[in-house]
């Protein structure tokens, strides 16, 4: 994580001013199938990687339109849409708990080979990842619905805003990563991480600044950590799932200056 010496971000002329649009609204996803849909046929097994995979890249998807819609509510008070996201939290918990049972039920299932097993554990020790993350959108979405957004200096304003924007790239290039484990789209991940940290402790310096009241300042410093958080957690669901393909990740690069 960068200092508080040297930020790309110190200057206030230079945060980039970025209009985040609104987004659609949450789509249903495609739901696992039930747990009959593992039984066994006499000498088979139900091929369930696709399955998994199709649920793993919807649960992606609406972890990262969670967070575009919780930076829009909070930067526009938006405070109707904030309820939303918060109640859009338990489908993805929905989710969470339903894959779950399918990579369990597939685990216990004789007949599958090594490989698929492997891999399976690996989408279990994904799975709580994903849930926290929602659970972080869904942390920034109460913040909004109080009003937060309306609280905060312009200048952390426009930290916040970048963060929202950097952090929901972030998710998007992890869901492709879901699809193909490319490592290449991984190290762009980590590299999209950098920024984000390096906007985490500029938004720390101004909210100890003085500019704005302590209990605002505490809520806009949690919102920061929460936005460092979703970027730490891409960069390992991407690495990991990267490496899963059989490549190793690149090094990331030093990122824009």
């Amino acid at each position: 994580m960068s200092g508080l010496l040297g930020s790309r971000y110190d200057d206030p002329g230079r945060v980039r001013a970025v209009t985040m649009r609104r987004p659609t609204s949450i789509r249903t996803p495609w739901r696992l199938g039930a747990e009959s849909d593992f039984e066994e046929s006499p000498g088979t097994t139900t091929p369930v990687i696709p399955e998994i995979t199709g649920a793993l890249t919807q649960v992606f998807a609406l972890v990262s339109e969670a967070i575009a819609g919780a930076s829009h509510a909070l930067l526009t008070g938006d405070r109707e849409a904030a309820k939303a996201l918060v109640a859009a939290d338990e489908r993805i918990d929905e989710l969470i708990a339903e894959a779950t049972t399918t990579v369990e039920s597939a685990l216990l299932d004789g007949g599958r080979s090594r490989d698929e097993r492997l891999e399976l554990l690996a989408v279990m020790r994904m799975l709580p990842d994903l849930e926290r993350n929602g659970d972080l959108a869904e942390h920034i979405a109460r913040r909004a619905a109080r009003g937060l957004g309306h609280e905060i200096s312009a200048r952390a304003r426009g930290l916040v805003e970048r963060m929202g924007e950097v952090a929901t790239t972030m998710w998007a290039t992890t869901t492709d990563v879901v699809s193909d484990r490319s490592p290449i789209e991984a190290a762009a991940v980590e590299d999209l991480d950098d920024e984000l940290d390096d906007l985490h402790v500029t938004l720390i310096a101004e909210a100890v600044s003085g500019s704005m009241p302590v209990p605002v300042a505490i809520e806009l410093a949690m919102v920061a950590r929460f936005y460092e958080r979703f970027g730490d957690h891409a960069v390992n669901l991407a690495r990991r799932l990267a490496t899963e393909g059989g490549q190793p990740v690149q090094p990331p690069t030093a990122g824009a200056d």
